[in-house]
């Protein structure tokens, strides 16, 4: 078994810190936080976008609010979803933006000037092989997926 040679992360920062320190040869993390070992603080680290996993998110907003109200939430997600401000964001962090249109607009790191494209999840070149996560699979398989995880572990 693997189990002796595992290091659980339960934190973000966790796992490019073990990488950075040589702790360990391979983990799973949040691609942004990869970003900034491998480009601010140059550490010998890469990434491997094969086999990706993929998430959506959404704005919802509540059915019957006051029509005031519902306007300014309208003119919000309108704002957080423009095509410009998504791309924008890539100046500052290596998450790819939400719309398929603001790719061709990610540009040059704020601070380090240097091509975000290429460290995008969402950029073309890193997303052949790409999976969506499974809510259904997990809502009906989870709670046993766990159990047998938790028997394994204290074993």
């Amino acid at each position: 078994t693997i189990k002796d040679s595992v290091i659980w992360w339960s934190a973000g920062a966790d796992t490019p810190q073990l990488l950075a320190d040589g702790e360990v040869v391979m983990g799973s993390t949040y691609n942004g936080r990869l970003f900034s070992v491998i480009e601010e603080q140059k550490q010998p680290v890469a990434m491997l976008w094969d086999a990706q996993v993929f998430d959506l998110d959404g704005w919802i907003i509540p059915a019957g609010l006051p029509a005031d109200r519902l306007a300014r939430v309208k003119d919000f997600v309108k704002f957080a979803t423009d095509t410009q401000r998504l791309a924008d964001q890539s100046q500052y962090i290596s998450y790819g933006p939400a719309r398929l249109s603001s790719a061709p607009m990610v540009g040059k790191h704020a601070d380090l000037g240097i091509d975000m494209a290429p460290h995008m999840p969402t950029d073309p070149k890193n997303a052949t092989n790409t999976f969506l996560y499974n809510y259904e699979f997990w809502a009906d398989y989870r709670d046993d997926i766990d159990a047998k995880f938790q028997a394994w572990l204290a074993q």
